[in-house]
């Protein structure tokens, strides 16, 4: 049996980052076939995989990473492919979004503000823990910044919902950026 760790990181991989390595194809809003996903995974672990292995990474995974309608499955959030994956524009969205991020980048951020560094959008966190979390993958001590959201959206800027935890944005200027414990970014 392969352990869900194992599991959430073989699927990441084939839906976020490299659906062609193995042999998957992803519609425009980064759906795949269930059945062929389980199969393609099966094969890159080297063990056979169940739905239900599957639809339990799903439901217990605290950081909502994919979505399944039972027939498809897709990575709600993190695509780093080619072509733009399609969600939804968000219409409620809490007044302050997060992102945290290693110190060193801090200069170019303050600078030109949150870019997409190689993914579909800028990831957004509702909340500081989550935020802190995602950021202490590029560095033990992350810096978090807050993004006033209602200002970020009166100036003509969407932002798109990737499930419960993750908003996304094309971009964030800086003056949209606050250091928390700090001043504004602009």
């Amino acid at each position: 049996m392969v352990n869900d760790v194992t599991l959430s990181k073989t699927l990441s991989h084939a839906l976020r980052h490299a659906p062609e390595d193995y042999g998957l194809q992803l519609d425009g809003g980064g759906w795949a076939d269930l059945e062929q996903v389980r199969n393609a995974v099966s094969a890159a672990v080297g063990a056979p995989v169940a739905l239900d292995d599957i639809e339990r990474v799903i439901d217990e995974s605290p950081k909502r990473r994919f979505e399944s309608d039972g027939v498809s499955i897709r990575a709600a959030y993190g695509h780093s492919i080619e072509g733009r994956i399609g969600h939804p524009i968000a219409t409620e969205v809490p007044e302050t979004l997060f992102h945290a991020t290693a110190p060193r980048v801090l200069p170019a951020i303050l600078s030109e503000g949150l870019r997409t560094m190689g993914r579909q959008y800028v990831h957004l966190a509702v909340d500081r823990d989550v935020a802190v979390r995602v950021g202490r993958r590029k560095s033990a001590d992350p810096v978090l910044l807050s993004v006033d959201v209602a200002t970020f959206q009166a100036d003509g800027h969407q932002l798109f919902t990737a499930g419960p935890y993750i908003f996304l944005a094309d971009n964030v200027p800086a003056e949209y950026l606050v250091v928390e414990g700090g001043e504004s970014a602009a």
